[in-house]
């Protein structure tokens, strides 16, 4: 019985040390991709600093939007929730759009008007797309998890034609494969 014990133990470590070892691996990639985004933003905003005028502006919202795709990926990459990668969806629509309303200062009159709008038009769109998706998402998850309760139902009534030690192995059974 020692032996065991002294193995689940030995095993318990084992599992611990890499669930930690896999969090602390996932939790450097974030930081890195964090500090990898933010050395490429100074990078890129030194280089908007030879240009002026509108090239400029241009220039220095395409730096933030790199950065902002980057740390909304990394983001949602580390916590791997639907909500996080949503959330980095809108982020990224707004950074995109911060870019494409800046490539609009470069042009006047009507034409200016149609390009903002377009922009707009297209960050909303993205924002909508991300809102659709998850919620295509989650109504997948709870279908799913209907169809797993039906099945569950079924197996059970499986079982009622049993009787004795017969019926609470395959209750025992049926609530395992369902996870109830």
């Amino acid at each position: 019985m020692n032996k065991k014990l002294a193995m689940l133990m030995v095993l318990s470590a084992a599992f611990s040390s890499a669930a930690w070892s896999a969090t602390s691996e996932k939790s450097a990639t974030y930081t890195a991709a964090k500090d990898a985004a933010a050395t490429e933003y100074k990078l890129a905003r030194a280089r908007c600093d030879t240009i002026a005028g509108n090239p400029k502006d241009v220039c220095i919202a395409e730096a933030k939007s790199a950065r902002v795709h980057t740390e909304a990926n990394a983001t949602a990459e580390y916590k791997n929730t639907l909500a996080a990668r949503t959330s980095a969806a809108k982020d990224i629509a707004d950074a995109d759009y911060d870019v494409a309303k800046a490539k609009c200062g470069s042009v006047t009159g009507n034409e200016k008007d149609v390009c903002v709008k377009q922009a707009s038009a297209d960050k909303i769109a993205a924002v909508a797309n991300a809102k659709a998706d998850k919620k295509v998402i989650e109504a997948r998850v709870d279908a799913n998890d209907d169809k797993r309760n039906a099945e569950y139902k079924v197996a059970i009534e499986k079982c009622d034609a049993l009787a004795g030690a017969g019926k609470d192995n395959c209750v025992t059974a049926a609530k395992t494969k369902f996870g109830k």
